[in-house]
């Protein structure tokens, strides 16, 4: 049997619906393995990569390098045949002949349109007008995104609750979750999403809703917002890809903070952020997209902490620490001064970090770095 999975761009920052790809790692027809990075995108405040959530064949790839991708927008499919190709099961095409759909195969297309299969399904999807397609040159996927671009074509059309939530994820990291944006008495949580706990079991007297296949049955009732609680301790990717399922489909991730944390004016925070009780954070400070401040941590000023950063209860970082993507730092670490850490950095409990740390690296708990 055949299958195939859609790769999406995902939805980087709430206030830019586009981020550019600045790096393209496949090609049409290249096979991959689960966890294969796809591409690496950018937007003015952060970065991320997409990864393969399977196996497969690359097929039908979307875009380029350089290119500005549309949140939502199709990268390409991964298939176990790489002839596999899209089909839209309403036409009546000879595929065998031709690879258009033409209009004396659609009786529905405007006379002389030529236009693939894959570009009318979406042009159907964003109900695009056919008649405002170009005749002659053959009308493809990118012909249609490139128009919906242009006429900004609302595909949501779901009048949105600003008060209500889900909190994606049920287990303890969700409880805390839970009890910080109740402390902040500004948001309603309509329910729980979890992939593993049964189906109106509750957490915390918040119901269970079911796993991510409910997502779009919850947009579709105006519940647009949702908060991550999968920690990804032991795998930053478990995190990650829940922010990457959620912004394909339209969630927003709103930053919750506890209200017994300090968070100075100055301090500049992203979206997706989790600030918990007792943490401080300094004057100055940026916080990057899906960053976790744990139980009484302190973030000093002008520390500059990159997207998914995890830093635990009790940690200490002094004024003007740098910390790259995807990092961790354990329970009571201390980092000194000025000190820069890399990119999917581990740090144990109770380390001390006196000097910079490249990427990839792991530090024993309890050790001084450099030993």
């Amino acid at each position: 049997m055949e299958n195939s999975r859609t790769v999406k761009i995902p939805l980087l920052n709430p206030n830019e619906p586009e981020a550019k790809i600045v790096s393209l790692a496949v090609e049409e027809g290249q096979y991959v393995s689960k966890d294969s990075i796809l591409c690496v995108l950018e937007s003015t405040k952060s970065t991320a990569e997409v990864i393969a959530e399977t196996d497969g064949y690359v097929v039908s790839l979307q875009l380029a390098e350089n290119d500005l991708a549309q949140a939502g927008a199709i990268l390409c499919y991964l298939t176990n045949n790489p002839d596999w190709r899209l089909e839209i099961p309403d036409l009546d095409v000879d595929e065998e002949k031709t690879s258009s759909a033409t209009s004396s195969h659609n009786t529905d297309l405007p006379d002389g349109l030529r236009i693939s299969q894959p570009a009318l399904k979406l042009a159907r999807q964003w109900e695009v007008e056919l008649s405002s397609l170009p005749i002659g040159p053959l009308v493809t996927e990118k012909t249609i995104r490139d128009i919906k671009k242009k006429h900004d074509f609302d595909i949501t059309k779901v009048e949105i609750d600003p008060q209500q939530l889900v909190v994606y994820g049920g287990g303890g990291h969700g409880k805390s979750v839970i009890d910080a944006i109740r402390s902040q008495s500004k948001y309603t949580i309509h329910g729980v999403v979890d992939d593993g706990l049964v189906i109106g079991s509750q957490v915390l007297d918040v119901p269970v809703l079911g796993g991510g296949d409910i997502l779009p049955q919850l947009y579709q009732q105006g519940i647009g917002q949702a908060v991550n609680a999968v920690g990804g301790i032991g795998d930053i990717r478990s995190r990650i890809s829940i922010f990457q399922q959620l912004s394909m489909q339209n969630f927003l991730c709103p930053t919750i903070i506890h209200a017994s944390a300090v968070v100075e004016d100055s301090a500049d925070l992203s979206f997706g952020i989790q600030v918990f009780p007792l943490a401080y954070i300094g004057s100055q400070t940026y916080l990057g997209y899906g960053v976790i401040i744990n139980t009484s941590a302190v973030v000093s000023h002008d520390c500059h902490l990159a997207d998914y950063v995890n830093i635990s209860p009790g940690a200490l970082l002094a004024g003007g620490v740098r910390i790259g993507r995807g990092t961790l730092v354990g329970m009571g670490a201390t980092i000194n001064l000025g000190v820069s850490i890399g990119e999917n950095v581990r740090i144990g409990n109770g380390a001390t970090i006196k000097s910079d740390v490249p990427n990839g690296s792991i530090v024993r708990a309890g050790m001084i770095w450099p030993e």
